[in-house]
């Protein structure tokens, strides 16, 4: 958007009549706001037609005025979807550029928008329309990334891949697990950020500066028109909380941490060292020294820009602790962490969902993952214990089974003779190699939410249920 100049007394400042002389050009420039503020030009153009529309029904002003109100905003919000208008960056903010220029449209009548309003409730408005209209948008980047993951995982229900911990060898599983465990992060972060979303669903508009208002305010009327559930129950809280961008933010922290943990898997597995997966060359960079090098970037920048949503979060949580209520200039710094935060793991969802469906999966190389490490030991121990051995003991016969590999210069325990296996304990038998393969471990799994493919199944379909659900 270009930017324009004030042309007359209408764009003066909201608060100037009490000042004999003008801001100073620098303070003017320190103290405004509208570049963070002009993404929501349409939600403050919405909930300005729903007050003029309430004033005019109580009478507060002609109703006439209130038409000519509404008319007007809603010529400004066609016009600046159209880019027949342009945002004047020499206004203050968002409110007083809508103000002004329905006042250069419509005349005097402009000039009563603001009766019964604050900045200070409109702005608390503002955000919880801007956020109700953006997060869903989101939430079906979620989804589509968690269908994204399971659709891999569906094609890989019996492809192995051991699971670490500690980054060793622990158990052998299945790479559709690993990408279900991926996505369920996904859910709880759907689900944090709907939470979060209800506890916006009540209308601010109406507490004024802090204390209400004399004139016959309905509120309930403006949250009505708004799609809101309800007003807000004490206008001195109202106008103080930022509570929800602050829980938008640790949202948006939470899912953050979630991609840098698959990017810096996804690095990994990239190394020539796993080699388990082969990012395309579209979402892969070279060297500007080393031709050879396919470099996973995307995968580092998106792990990168965590340490941002996190300054993010605590930008605001600083912002707010030594605050009295009820506003405070400080609380005009609410919008650019948290629309830097939704920016950011907005962006990262599309570009990792993009780099993940068009990875390549080395199956051969996922299954050597499985073979030595002795990551069966704890199904030796589980046979014993079928055979009736408490779990402890047979925690200690597997260790002494992985000791005597390791002295015989193997690193699978399936590789020792039956007598060697025996030399640990009588209750083994020739049927232990029945369950020892890596397949078969990671198959008897069949516990819920564990690596067999008919429980990864299940999750699948589980998954399924919960993105048809999500979808807005």
């Amino acid at each position: 958007m270009e930017h324009g100049t004030h042309t007359n007394d209408n764009h003066a400042a909201l608060w100037s009549g009490r000042f004999a002389e003008g801001p100073d050009a620098a303070a003017v420039e320190f103290e405004t706001s509208i570049y963070v503020d002009e993404r929501m030009a349409l939600d403050d153009i919405h909930g300005s037609v729903a007050h003029a529309t309430m004033l005019g029904e109580q009478n507060i002003i002609p109703v006439e005025d209130a038409r000519k109100i509404v008319e007007g905003l809603k010529s400004i919000e066609r016009d600046l979807e159209s880019g027949d208008l342009k945002i004047d960056y020499s206004a203050e903010d968002i409110h007083s550029f809508v103000e002004a220029t329905l006042t250069d449209r419509i005349g005097e009548a402009g000039k009563k928008l603001h009766t019964g309003r604050s900045r200070n409730d409109q702005i608390a408005l503002d955000e919880r329309l801007y956020l109700r209209r953006v997060i869903p948008l989101l939430q079906n980047e979620i989804v589509t990334l968690i269908e994204t993951l399971s659709g891999i995982a569906a094609a890989h229900t019996t492809t192995l891949l051991t699971g670490y911990t500690h980054m060793q060898h622990a158990q052998p599983g299945t790479l559709a697990q690993h990408l279900c465990a991926w996505s369920f992060m996904l859910v709880r972060d759907w689900e944090r950020i709907e939470d979060a979303l209800s506890r916006i669903s009540k209308s601010p508009l109406g507490s004024g500066a802090l204390q209400g208002s004399t004139l016959p305010l309905n509120r309930e009327r403006v949250a009505s028109l708004l799609s809101f559930d309800g007003v807000t129950d004490n206008s001195l809280d109202t106008v103080s909380d930022r509570d929800y961008c602050i829980e938008f933010t640790s949202a948006f922290a939470v899912l953050q941490s979630h991609l840098s943990r698959m990017c810096e898997e996804i690095v990994l597995w990239s190394t020539t060292e796993f080699a388990f997966v082969d990012l395309s060359e579209k979402w892969s960079t070279g060297s500007s020294i080393m031709p050879q090098k396919k470099n996973p970037d995307f995968a580092e920048l998106i792990r990168g820009r965590t340490g941002k949503v996190y300054g993010d979060l605590i930008n605001l949580l600083t912002m707010v602790k030594g605050l009295p209520l009820a506003y405070d200039r400080d609380l005009q710094e609410d919008k650019e962490p948290l629309f830097d935060a939704l920016d950011t793991v907005e962006g990262n969802l599309k570009v990792f969902t993009a780099m993940i469906s068009s990875a390549k999966w080395n199956k051969t190389n996922l299954e050597k993952s499985v073979e030595g490490g002795f990551a069966n030991a704890t199904d030796v121990a589980e046979y014993l214990v079928k055979k009736g051995m408490p779990f402890r003991t047979a925690h200690s016969v597997s260790a002494k089974c992985v000791r005597t590999a390791i002295d015989k210069g193997f690193d699978k325990i399936e590789d020792l003779k039956i007598e060697d296996l025996k030399s640990c304990s009588d209750l083994i038998d020739s049927d232990i190699f029945d369950c020892l393969s890596p397949r078969k471990c990671a198959m008897n799994r069949k516990t819920t939410g564990g690596p067999s493919e008919e429980t990864v199944r299940v999750q699948l379909e589980t998954l399924k249920n919960l993105c048809n659900k999500f979808r807005k």
